[in-house]
């Protein structure tokens, strides 16, 4: 398991909203031009990518070419990092009407997650291929998505893994613990990687602190924000994307 670039420091990346909206926290940016400013202030604050889920004036999740559009245009231009995005079933539930979706963007993201476990996977992965769209894959512990992810002969051409772990309770003394997790679930992937393959790993909830930490001691990419955590390393209420970033850098592996 490789980070990107030679001698750089492993990526942080900011994802800023996922699927939580207003009514999980006033903090998680919507629009286009909030989710900019959101990405803008977190870049500041040390993130080297941004990951959006581009969200409709009634709060949904989309990849429509009029929804996404937009949000690529106030992103980028607010920031100078990489834009990310996702593909899941909240967003498109359907693998071929997703790839037509694809196939009709006039705006490209410079990467897009696909959910290695989701039906119809490689068919999404093949039609962002098509469009010379750079793809990750998300391999999520506790799926089948490792196994099948290993059989595919699309892996060679995935420029990324993002490995979660599942959102355990971090104390040991009432369950597994989330860095337990991780581990078993790095251990699970080594053999599916092709060589070289970059690795991000990140939590989510409880685990998005103790996993962020092990990835860093680990030298891997990894990933905080609203997506993946509304709490701060001692459990007060995050006000910010920027705080989250500015947090992650701070806290000691």
């Amino acid at each position: 398991m490789t980070t990107p670039g030679t001698g750089a420091p492993p990526v942080l990346q900011v994802c800023l909203n996922g699927t939580r909206g207003p009514g999980d926290s006033a903090a998680v940016p919507m629009s286009p031009e909030s989710l900019a400013e959101s990405a803008a202030r977190a870049v500041a604050a040390g993130a080297r990518e941004v990951r959006v889920h581009p969200r409709t004036p009634c709060g949904g999740t989309s990849l429509s070419p009029r929804v996404l559009a937009p949000v690529l245009a106030s992103v980028r231009a607010a920031v100078g990092a990489p834009v990310r995005v996702a593909t899941d079933t909240a967003a498109e539930p359907d693998p071929g009407r997703l790839a037509e979706r694809i196939r009709s963007w006039d705006v490209l993201p410079d990467l897009v997650s696909v959910d290695w476990h989701e039906p119809g996977a490689e068919e999404v992965a093949a039609a962002l291929l098509e469009r010379g769209i750079g793809v990750e894959a998300a391999l999520w512990a506790r799926t089948d998505g490792p196994a099948r992810f290993a059989r595919s002969p699309l892996a060679p051409l995935v420029l990324r893994v993002v490995a979660r772990a599942p959102a355990l309770n971090p104390n040991p003394e009432t369950g597994p613990s989330a860095e337990a997790a991780a581990y078993s679930l790095l251990a699970e992937l080594e053999p599916g990687l092709p060589p070289g393959t970059p690795v991000l790993l990140h939590g989510e909830d409880g685990g998005a602190w103790p996993v962020l930490r092990l990835a860093r001691r680990l030298g891997l990419a990894a990933r905080i924000g609203l997506e993946d955590t509304l709490l701060l390393p001692d459990g007060t209420p995050a006000r910010s994307n920027a705080e989250l970033v500015t947090a992650a850098l701070a806290d000691t592996p």
